[in-house]
């Protein structure tokens, strides 16, 4: 069911940075945990990255972003954030935002609520 919001996408050129925002007006997204996968044309939907609902925020990145992007949370906000850096062409995809009320995975089918996504879009 789409009950979370996605903003922030964009066109930057290669090596440069945005940063992605998830809300809701209906979830309380301190209560889940929070993932964010992306799909680009023709492809699959991939994993990227989640948080966990627990104090301290355990993280966990796909191998092909680490060191790059970085997912945080402010409750007060109810606003979960991916900070992209160093983004690549391949970087390139449509960026959702999901919740799940068990434990993260990488598997999109186990999430229980999605946004309508943002275009990324790196150029070279």
């Amino acid at each position: 069911q789409l009950q979370l919001v996605e903003s922030g996408g964009g066109l930057v050129q290669a090596g440069g940075s945005l940063r992605l925002s998830c809300t809701s007006s209906r979830l309380r997204i301190s209560t889940y945990a929070m993932g964010w996968f992306r799909q680009a044309p023709g492809k699959e939907r991939e994993f990227v990255t989640y948080i966990t609902s627990w104090s301290g925020g355990s993280t966990y990145y796909a191998d092909s972003v680490k060191g790059r992007f970085t997912i945080s949370r402010d409750n007060t906000k109810n606003t979960v954030y991916l900070q992209m850096n160093s983004l690549k062409p391949e970087d390139t995809a449509v960026y959702y935002c999901a919740a799940t009320g068990d434990s993260p995975r990488v598997v999109p089918a186990t999430y229980d609520y999605w946004g309508q996504g943002t275009q990324v879009t790196v150029s070279s």
